[in-house]
C-alpha cells in the first residue's frame, strides 16, 4: 500500500489548492530567518544561506544531524569537477548579505576569488498553491565567458520513507546500485541502511518527491531535456549516506554558458503536506483533496 501511495500522490498534490494564510517573514536571533504560511515554516541561516529546517507544525522534513555536510538545504554550482571537495565556502557556509522585506528574503553570497561566481538567493511564498518558492541566481564575476549550472542539495534523514519521481527505470545510473522499482511512468525507492555510500543519476520531468514521518515533499524545478545538465551531472541524483543517517535528494538545472558579469536564475517550487504516518489510499486521497 506504501508503495502504491509513492505513485498516485504526486497527481493529486499537484492539483491541490488549500487555503492559505498571509506569509510572514520573521527574524529570529543573529542567524536565523523564519518564513511562515499557514503550518508550514521555513528556517533559513544567514550562514551559508542554507535551509536548516522546513517544518509542518512541530514535524520536521529535514535532517537535523549535527555533522558538517549532513543537514538541511544546500546550493553549489555544478559541475563537481570544477571544485572538487569540500564545498566551496562562500556558496556553502560562509555569511551571506541579507534583505528582509515583507513577503521575500535575499541573501547573497560573497564572491570566492578562486571561482568568481556570486550566487543569489530569493525565498518567498506563492499563497495560491501553497508553494514556497527558492530562486537562485548564479552570476559570472569572471573577466571571461564560463558554463555553469545550478544545483541544489536537500538533506533528509534515513529512516523510513520513500523517495518517488517519474523516470524510466532503465535510465537511473548506475543500474542496479539502489534497488528502485518501477510502476507506469514513476520509479520509487525505499531506502536501506547499507554500510556504503551510494548515489545515482536520472532524467526526471521536473519534480522530485519524498514521504516519511507523516509528512510530504515535493519539489518541482524545470525538466531538462538529456543533453542540457553540466557534464556527467544530471536532473535528479539521490545520494544515500552508509547506514541510517541521511539521504539527499538534489536536483539540476541546465549547463549555461555566462558572459562576464552575466546571470542565469533558477526556481525550485517546495510544497509540504501532512499525510497519515502509515497512510493507506483512502486516508492519502482524502489528505490532499
Amino acid at each position: 500500500m506504501k508503495n502504491f501511495f509513492c505513485i498516485i500522490l504526486i497527481t493529486l498534490l499537484s492539483s491541490q489548492t488549500a487555503g492559505a494564510g498571509v506569509p510572514l517573514v520573521q527574524k529570529q536571533g543573529d542567524f536565523l530567518y523564519a518564513i511562515r504560511m499557514d503550518s508550514v515554516t521555513m528556517t533559513i541561516d544567514v550562514n551559508g544561506g542554507k535551509i536548516r529546517s522546513f517544518r509542518y507544525g512541530d514535524r520536521e522534513m529535514l535532517s537535523q544531524l549535527p555533522w558538517p555536510n549532513a543537514y538541511g538545504s544546500t546550493f553549489w554550482t555544478s559541475p563537481q569537477k570544477e571544485w572538487y571537495w569540500p564545498p566551496v565556502p562562500e556558496y556553502d557556509r560562509l555569511p551571506y548579505t541579507v534583505k528582509q522585506r515583507k513577503a521575500s528574503l535575499v541573501m547573497t553570497s560573497q564572491v570566492p576569488r578562486t571561482h568568481q561566481y556570486r550566487i543569489t538567493k530569493e525565498f518567498s511564498v506563492d499563497p495560491t498553491d501553497t508553494a514556497f518558492v527558492v530562486s537562485y541566481t548564479i552570476t559570472n564575476m569572471s573577466p571571461i565567458e564560463r558554463k555553469v549550472a545550478p544545483w541544489e542539495i536537500t538533506r533528509v534523514v534515513n529512516d523510513g520513507g520513500c523517495i518517488f519521481f517519474d523516470a524510466d527505470l532503465e535510465d537511473i545510473t548506475p543500474a542496479g546500485l539502489m534497488d528502485f522499482k518501477e510502476k507506469g511512468d514513476i520509479v520509487y525507492y525505499q531506502p536501506d541502511a547499507k554500510p556504503t555510500n551510494r548515489k545515482i543519476n536520472a532524467d526526471g520531468e521536473g519534480w522530485l518527491a519524498y514521504q516519511n514521518h507523516g509528512l510530504l515533499l515535493l519539489k518541482r524545478f524545470q525538466d531538462l531535456d538529456t543533453h542540457q545538465p553540466a557534464p556527467n551531472e544530471a536532473e535528479i541524483q539521490v545520494y544515500v549516506n552508509r547506514g541510517k543517517t541521511y539521504i539527499e535528494l538534489e536536483s539540476q538545472g541546465a549547463y549555461t554558458s555566462l558572459k562576464p558579469g552575466k546571470s542565469l536564475t533558477w526556481t525550485v517550487r517546495w510544497y509540504l503536506r501532512r499525510v497519515a504516518d502509515n497512510p493507506s489510499v483512502s486516508t492519502l486521497l482524502e489528505a490532499v483533496k
